[in-house]
């Protein structure tokens, strides 16, 4: 475990009070840990403007599954990828809508290469990529 180091914070007591209630609805049981994830999030998001970190992601994609070959080109995106793409999983929403999540790791920058593809195919109706960094700063 590392060591801890205590420091002192002077916040506005209308803005301790609205963070003292944020952290209570999303369930920490402190101020300290609370912190800590912000911190946390923060140094992520600015590796991740970093295109050679190396990160995870996942690519959700919402389709129309009848649109013409687009499964395939999806299927040989991934395996074109095949080092980079974990895992994947196909949800079927309705008569016409597919949901895939693709599961990657590599840098930034290949990752949103692939998640930008993904999203121009032909059928693609939404898409999202999500990425955390997996580096230490």
């Amino acid at each position: 475990m590392s060591q801890l180091e205590r420091v002192g914070v002077s916040l506005d007591k209308d803005l301790l009070s609205q963070f003292d209630a944020l952290i209570a609805s999303q369930g920490y049981s402190n101020r300290s840990e609370a912190i800590r994830d912000l911190i946390r999030e923060q140094l992520s998001q600015e590796q991740l403007a970093k295109p050679k970190t190396q990160a995870v992601a996942g690519i959700f994609l919402v389709y129309d599954h009848h649109s013409s070959e687009l499964t395939n080109k999806l299927t040989e995106l991934q395996h074109h990828h095949l080092l980079h793409v974990i895992a994947s999983t196909h949800i079927h929403l309705d008569h016409h809508n597919c949901l895939e999540v693709i599961f990657l790791k590599g840098t930034v920058q290949e990752i949103q290469e692939l998640g930008d593809r993904m999203a121009a195919l032909r059928g693609v109706k939404l898409s999202r990529t999500t990425m955390m960094a997996t580096e230490e700063n």
